[in-house]
């Protein structure tokens, strides 16, 4: 017969950030401990509102099955204390063992049947070792008992349903008893009451205004505020991490709209939207056709006699502080960048970068200057690029920045237009920073990512001239990011830039080759999403030219392309046996055999074709490959799949004949340098 469960623990308000996690552990935990007791079943779920964890498992074995286990004893005959010694370990009485022939002759054995046991026993005892270890970041203890809990824990619902109804499994925790009953909302519906199974329990939490399931809260805050806008010929601004947050404070959402003070309307969206978003949760409204922010939406957990009038007013009143703040803030930075930025820039003298590297003013000069030196690669002004350099990190000190840090290289943007710099330099100064992320877009003005890669470049050569490089998984520099980051900026805009020299030209004292090995490792990781393997790009790394990043993929992009093909996978197979019969040779005979093989010395008609083949596929794959016609140089080397084939089948390579013999390894050893202008084939695995 099998079972539901379902369990609530039931608290005081549990911190959004930490819901999501903590119903997947709540998961993990009690039904991983469920199957190591011998409990199977069919499906589970979790749920995480602002007071209370849920768990529903379904189709639970009713207990667990019986255990049979068998143990091998002495020999019959064997000395009485060797017996004694295996009674004692079984816990048996020598009547109740049993003897059996075996091929060394008749031995004893113990059997024994350990009972199953019924479900509740089995769930209480893992619900309790699931909440006295449940791993939360950060725990409390409240009274005078000894139990640990994200919040102070309240009640505990856990029952048993089947076909005769719910059982509520009997339970004990530091004073709180299991029972059946759960509680509604705070404020509009605060009384227990009892539920009946997973269904009932939802269904009943719904009309007592509790929406059980986040992603349905957030669902609900997304469409009635996304309606709520255009209701007003207006757009809800995207905020995915924001819808996440408020899903998790409130338990019954209810969509409210405000707007925002005449007064503030001025301010930069992205300054309007950062501050409601931090410092109150408000989702950003704006209007299409002038891409302002002027309205907000707020999340009420609460439904009012009067529609959430006096809730907005409390919130308009507390926003509008907010934004007088945010309003002097921009002021006084106006002032300054209209008078230059010239107090910024002094001011990044006395801003360390890192002890061994210098202040922040020490390192623009290092960026402008490498800013320079790369822009002529990126097709950019270079005065323009520069520029963009000294600009781009002086918003550091504004008192904007200094409240919202994530609205760096943003509020420079507008300081520099404010400045009178031009839009290219202004750009630039926004983009520096990006891409932050796997999902952050790459710029591709030329301005923008010249000024990028010598940020990220003097950062990544700075912390290898100092030995700071990354270790296992740490990586306080966010070194690894920065490396993606010239890769995406390299590859999103086909630049071809040679990043030795860059390095070089970054740090005199930085470890390029080191540092060009790390980019390598960050780009097979970048590449594998696009199934190109790390063996592929280790066979065009091989190649002269591996610091053009992007002359490396276009080679690996048609290499793998190439040994998808049959005539690309049995022209490996054939490089391959060339060259082990080659190294054999070599290393057999002392010599190298790269050169001197002489068609007059070829006695079949296939080794005659092999001569030509090869002299055709030399004549063809060296100009292509210089033009960097990669696919073509693949289809002329593909070419050599039928003659290679004939040539092993009709030609014996170690013949007595030693001139011979000679003349077919130099002949192999043709085969192997070909190959070797297109890719480093012994580093493809298979």
């Amino acid at each position: 017969m099998m079972a539901d469960l379902l369990i609530e623990l039931f608290s005081e308000e549990i911190p959004a950030r930490m819901q999501a996690r903590a119903a997947a552990d709540f998961k993990r935990l009690v039904t991983g401990g469920l199957v190591d007791a011998g409990l199977a079943y069919a499906g589970a779920a979790a749920f995480a509102t602002p007071r209370r964890l849920a768990l529903s498992v379904e189709g639970l074995d009713a207990a667990s099955r019986d255990l049979h286990e068998e143990r091998k004893g002495p020999a019959v005959g064997a000395p009485e204390a060797a017996l004694q010694g295996f009674l004692r370990a079984t816990g048996l009485t020598q009547d109740e063992l049993e003897q059996r022939d075996t091929a060394r002759g008749a031995v004893w054995f113990a059997v024994t049947i350990r009972p199953g046991r019924p479900a509740a026993d089995i769930v209480a005892e893992v619900l309790e070792n699931t909440i006295r270890n449940f791993p939360w970041p950060k725990s409390m203890r409240w009274g005078a008992g000894s139990l640990r809990w994200v919040r102070p824990l309240q009640s505990v619902l856990c029952i048993l349903t089947d076909e005769n109804g719910a059982q509520v499994v009997p339970f004990e925790i530091d004073g709180i008893v299991a029972g059946n009953c759960t509680r509604g909302h705070r404020f509009m519906a605060p009384d227990a009451f009892a539920v009946a199974s997973a269904a009932d329990y939802e269904a009943r939490l719904l009309a007592a205004r509790v929406v059980l399931r986040a992603e349905r809260r957030a669902d609900t805050i997304l469409h009635d505020a996304t309606n709520a806008a255009f209701a007003q010929g207006l757009e809800l601004v995207a905020d995915d991490a924001l819808l996440a947050e408020v899903a998790g404070l409130v338990e019954w959402p209810v969509v409210l709209m405000g707007s925002i003070g005449a007064e503030f309307l001025h301010l930069p969206p992205e300054v309007l939207q950062t501050s409601m978003r931090e410092h109150q949760k408000f989702f950003s409204v704006k209007n299409p056709a002038t891409g302002r922010i002027e309205r907000f939406v707020t999340v009420a957990n609460i439904e009012t006699e009067d529609a959430g009038r006096t809730i907005l007013h409390g919130n308009s009143r507390v926003l509008a502080a907010r934004l007088s703040d945010a309003h002097f803030f921009w002021d006084n930075d106006l002032r300054v960048a209209r008078a230059g930025m010239g107090d910024w820039a002094e001011g990044l003298k006395s801003v360390t970068f890192h002890r061994k590297l210098g202040s922040q003013a020490e390192r623009v000069d290092r960026i402008a200057a490498l800013a320079r030196e790369i822009a002529p690669a990126v097709g950019a002004d270079a005065e323009q690029a520069e520029r963009a350099a000294r600009l781009a990190k002086l918003d550091l000190r504004s008192e904007m920045v200094g409240e919202f840090p994530e609205l760096q290289g943003v509020m420079g943007r507008y300081y520099a237009l404010e400045a009178g710099e031009p839009e290219a330099v202004a750009d630039a100064v926004r983009d520096h920073y990006a891409p932050l992320g796997p999902s952050n877009a790459v710029p591709s003005a030329p301005v923008s990512v010249a000024v990028a890669l010598a940020d990220k470049i003097d950062t990544l050569a700075g912390f290898w001239a100092i030995d700071e490089k990354p270790t296992g998984s740490k990586d306080p520099f966010a070194l690894r990011r920065a490396a993606l980051g010239v890769i995406r900026l390299v590859l999103g805009n086909e630049v071809r830039l040679p990043l030795l020299a860059s390095f070089a030209a970054a740090r005199a004292d930085c470890d390029g080759g080191d540092l060009l090995s790390f980019l390598h490792d960050r780009l097979k990781v970048h590449l594998r999403d696009e199934g190109i393997r790390h063996d592929i790009i280790d066979a065009v790394l091989a190649l002269p030219g591996n610091d053009d990043l992007t002359l490396v993929v276009k080679r690996a992009r048609a290499l793998a392309a190439f040994l998808k093909t049959d005539d690309g996978e049995n022209l490996l197979q054939g490089y391959s046996r060339a060259n082990n019969i080659l190294a054999q040779a070599e290393s057999r005979d002392g010599v190298e055999y790269s050169f001197g093989a002489d068609p007059k010395f070829a006695e079949t008609p296939e080794e005659q074709a092999l001569f030509v083949a090869l002299d055709a596929a030399q004549a063809a794959i060296t100009p292509l490959m210089q033009a960097e016609d990669f696919a073509a140089a693949m289809e002329a080397m593909a070419r050599l799949r039928a003659p290679i084939d004939a040539f092993f089948e009709a030609v014996q390579i170690n013949t007595d004949n030693a001139v011979l013999r000679r003349n077919r390894l130099n002949l192999l050893g043709q085969i192997r340098s070909i190959c070797a202008g297109v890719a480093d084939f012994t580093k493809i695995e298979g």
